[in-house]
């Protein structure tokens, strides 16, 4: 079972992300509250939200209907010896892009955007997976493009979003990619809902979203 103080943390995070109106957050809480249901991300954002609605969506995201059931859950020694989770949890994604040249694209990672190669399949390779801090990308080499360039840009057709953890870390991120020569399909732009973010188009063309929560 997870730890009771870091259970507490991830709710104050959340509450943190609701006052800063950091967006990805309102799709979490419409889908853990019953009460944020038919409710959009701005009218979510704008509406009062405590503490103690924060810990009660920690808690159905752990399977429990209430903070109190959840701390009684954890120092429930009964609960702590089932073999078998009741639900269970995803700790990670890991999104695959595909590009048409393998070591091209881990170039692209490791010297454009700083992350490092986890690692790279077959000879000649035609997968491969690269990382920076907690973000995990597969590539995945196929003959051509899957999406017709003028439709993706058109469209936006978004491959991946990471996320920074403050607004002044997403203003840092695009000056490091600025100064490495990247290309970028949308420099840093301060969204209506007052997050900030950028897209950085790789070499076959994927867009990638970088974000960060609101002042």
């Amino acid at each position: 079972m997870p730890n009771l103080d870091n259970l507490k943390k991830q709710a104050k995070l959340i509450l943190r992300w609701h006052r800063e109106r950091h967006y990805p957050v309102a799709a979490q809480i419409r889908g853990h509250l019953p009460r944020f249901l038919n409710m959009p991300d701005s009218e979510i954002l704008a509406a009062n939200f405590k503490l103690s609605d924060a810990q009660e969506m920690v808690a159905r995201q752990q399977g429990f209907d209430s903070w109190q059931a959840l701390k009684t859950g954890l120092s429930s020694t009964s609960l702590k010896a089932k073999s078998s989770p009741s639900k269970a949890t995803i700790v990670s994604a890991e999104p695959q892009l595909f590009v048409t040249d393998i070591k091209r694209s881990c170039e692209f990672f490791r010297e454009k955007l700083g992350f490092t190669l986890g690692f790279s399949y077959g000879k000649p390779p035609y997968y491969a997976q690269v990382g920076r801090d907690a973000a995990r990308l597969n590539l995945r080499c196929v003959e051509r493009a899957v999406i017709e360039s003028a439709v993706r840009d058109r469209e936006e057709l978004l491959s991946v979003s990471m996320t920074v953890a403050t607004a002044d870390e997403i203003k840092l991120l695009f000056l490091e990619f600025q100064s490495a020569g990247v290309a970028f399909h949308q420099t840093l732009k301060k969204q209506p809902w007052g997050a900030k973010n950028f897209v950085v188009k790789d070499p076959d063309g994927n867009l990638l979203l970088f974000a960060g929560p609101a002042n």
